[in-house]
């Protein structure tokens, strides 16, 4: 068996081991059905989930959140990113600077995001933006201002300068670290923007979890748990893709 296979038996293993002892200890009644229900009952809650339809509305308006506030993030994280790069001096003075922002748990300035933007999709796409600008400008200027300076002495001694310089030189270079940087911040305002739907929302797949949990329904609080996990799964996969299609750009 080669490694690859040998990854994967591991990784199904580990699932089994876990949705094995999920099964002993609820079908045996060592752990209650109220905070953890029975594997059976849980296909069937979603099964009747996916049937039903009533995931669509909340999964838009999540994706709605996110592709909002990941939109604003590339554009603010690259753009600033960029322009401090470009002076030493400025490196040395935001690079820090940024860093330290990112070392907060921003999640606390979610409530003043909710007094500014209030229970809907605004104060959620303020979060999401917010998280995950910083490890895409980090990243931006880690890529842009790391290059080897022969590199851009070579270009420009064949006189490329400009953007031609940008896209043949600096673009290529820098490249493999914003990817790096973009994909870190996808994740993060995924994640910050479900945990802000679980605070306070109106609609979304984290209000729907709030909402089963107040109700004491486990079973549906665990089928959108599981549902979101699913597609955050398919969602990291995807931009997976995207950063080693990206990657041969160069």
């Amino acid at each position: 068996m080669d490694n690859r296979g040998l990854v994967r038996l591991f990784q199904f293993t580990f699932f089994a081991a876990i949705f094995g002892l999920w099964y002993g200890v609820t079908s045996t009644g060592y752990v209650s059905s109220i905070f953890l229900p029975e594997l059976p009952v849980l296909a069937r809650a979603f099964v009747k989930l996916i049937i039903s339809g009533d995931w669509i509305s909340p999964l838009q308006v999540t994706l709605y959140e996110v592709g909002c506030a990941y939109a604003i993030s590339i554009t603010a994280g690259t753009f600033i990113g960029f322009l401090v790069s470009r002076s030493k001096f400025s490196t040395r003075v935001f690079e820090p600077l940024f860093s330290s922002i990112f070392a907060i748990p921003l999640i606390i300035f979610y409530p003043l995001a909710m007094l500014f933007f209030g229970l809907g999709v605004g104060s959620k796409i303020a979060l999401g933006a917010t998280v995950s600008f910083f490890p895409i400008v980090l990243n931006t200027i880690s890529g842009f201002s790391n290059l080897n300076p022969v590199y851009t002495r070579a270009a420009s001694s064949m006189g490329a300068s400009g953007f031609l310089l940008f896209k043949r030189v600096l673009l290529p270079a820098a490249l493999p670290v914003i990817l790096t940087g973009l994909r870190i911040g996808f994740v993060l305002c995924f994640l910050s923007i479900i945990g802000g739907e679980t605070l306070g929302s109106l609609n979304g797949l984290g209000h729907k979890i709030v909402f089963h949990a107040e109700s004491m329904n486990t079973a549906g609080m665990f089928t959108y748990i599981i549902f979101v996990i699913i597609i955050a799964f398919i969602l990291n996969t995807l931009v997976l893709r995207l950063e080693r299609k990206g990657a041969h750009y160069r």
